[in-house]
């Protein structure tokens, strides 16, 4: 009976329930800042100081853009090895988490196995991996890989989980193995939204593969940090400068090849 009362009254007074839906989010981020502890005073003066520090960065140093070039080629090819050993480690784990292919007990496993990896920071993986190899593109390369897996299995299960579970019975009708199911039911649907998954995360890792040059993992980010540490804000000005034009143009081209798979 209090139900129906309730809906009543919500039908009377509909503008409640967005009201009550604003007050809980205005709570939520009151409490988020509070939390926080923010200096509001801090941030007014600190502002010279940010602009000090701004300004010397500029101009940038085009005698490094040689050595800019170079460490961002290399920065690529960590994020291109390392995307595409993570997305094939990823394609069976995302088979084993989705809920419509898989039993209970293996996605239990294979979601425990994504979020282990997810929880662990792509700074740290660096580390692990610089100890395992030296320092260099190789570390960053297998961070790279590992770090992908969190991301582009997740990605792939929820694609596959979005497939439309009318053609796969239709395949299970005609007495399609589950081979063939996954072959003619599940890659048709999956492809084109995987390949644009893939092709974020590429671009993702390039920016990715900048950071962990800081523990020493190769790339660009190694020579940044370099730079920053000996106090040569220009010349790192020239090496942000130099990623930030390739990530816009592979930004650009990755979004239209999405599009074009978005169409097909």
């Amino acid at each position: 009976m209090s139900y129906l009362t309730n809906s009543k009254f919500l039908r009377r007074y509909p503008w409640l329930t967005p009201l009550f839906i604003l007050l809980i989010i205005v709570l939520i981020y009151g409490w988020a800042l509070q939390g926080l502890k923010v200096d509001f005073e801090l941030f007014r003066t600190s502002l010279p100081y940010i602009t000090d520090f701004i300004s010397r960065l500029f101009p940038p140093d085009w005698k490094v853009l040689d050595i800019a070039i170079k460490a961002l080629v290399e920065t690529i090819q960590m994020s291109l090895w390392g995307t595409t050993i993570g997305a094939i480690i990823s394609l069976p784990i995302a088979v084993a988490s989705a809920n419509n292919v898989a039993p209970r007990w293996l996605q239990w496993l294979a979601n425990l196995l994504q979020n282990a990896v997810r929880s662990v920071p792509s700074i740290i993986l660096g580390l692990i991996f610089v100890a395992a190899t030296g320092l260099g593109a190789p570390a960053g390369t297998l961070a790279l890989g590992i770090y992908t897996i969190g991301y582009l299995a997740k990605f792939y299960q929820q694609a596959i989980e979005a497939v439309d579970a009318r053609s796969l019975e239709s395949l299970q009708v005609l007495g399609a193995s589950r081979i063939q199911i996954a072959q003619y039911g599940i890659l048709p649907q999956v492809l084109p939204l995987g390949l644009g998954y893939t092709l974020w995360m590429f671009e993702y890792n390039i920016r990715a593969a900048s950071v962990l040059g800081v523990v020493g993992a190769g790339g660009i980010g190694f020579q940044l940090k370099s730079y920053i540490d000996g106090f040569e804000y220009t010349k790192a000005t020239t090496m942000m400068l130099v990623l930030l034009v390739v990530v816009t143009v592979i930004d650009a081209f990755s979004s239209q090849l999405r599009h074009r798979l978005d169409s097909m």
